[in-house]
């Protein structure tokens, strides 16, 4: 390996520490990973689900699930950061393992696909809601929008069935 993982882990031999010293940090991270991933993960995929139903219907419908869309985006982004923010928390702990496991590495390019479609999602629906009589979409738009929330779905279940293996594969 090119980079020495011990090197790398050095100067954050204080966080190891106090992380698996303290129960309740260590309680506190893995709950706030594990609910932020159930909260937006939750969220989202419940979006995605109700984008694919009404997707084929009336305009009436595809307005109101636009909408629907739009105020779940903050949630979800809000329960990416806290998952960005815990999931770095947890690797920190044991920062050697982690970065010799090519579960972890698979479990990060998840991630990085997760919010690269999720931006291309959110572009989507933008793009449909500046037009909501339909006048200025077309059905591949719509088809767009229905590839990128059955690959939201995907990466979302992937995402988090990658990282309950790392549990027991660092």
């Amino acid at each position: 390996m090119l980079i020495d993982p011990h090197a790398l882990a050095q100067p954050f031999e204080g966080w190891k520490d106090l992380y698996s010293h303290s129960t309740t940090i260590s309680t506190i991270v893995l709950t706030t990973h594990l609910g932020a991933m159930f909260i937006g993960g939750g969220l989202a995929l419940a979006a995605d689900r109700m984008t694919l139903r009404v997707s084929a219907q009336s305009r009436d419908e595809r307005a109101r699930q636009l909408a629907e869309v739009a105020d779940v985006h903050r949630p979800v982004l809000i329960g990416i950061a806290l998952l960005l923010i815990s999931g770095i928390a947890l690797a920190l702990a044991d920062l050697e393992n982690f970065l010799t496991s090519v579960v972890f590495w698979i479990k990060l390019l998840l991630v990085a696909l997760l919010l690269i479609n999720g931006a291309f999602l959110q572009r989507s629906e933008a793009r449909l809601r500046r037009s909501p009589d339909d006048s200025g979409t077309t059905e591949s738009d719509w088809g767009r929008l229905r590839t990128f929330s059955v690959l939201s779905i995907v990466l979302w279940i992937s995402t988090f069935v990658v990282g309950s293996l790392l549990t027991n594969a660092s």
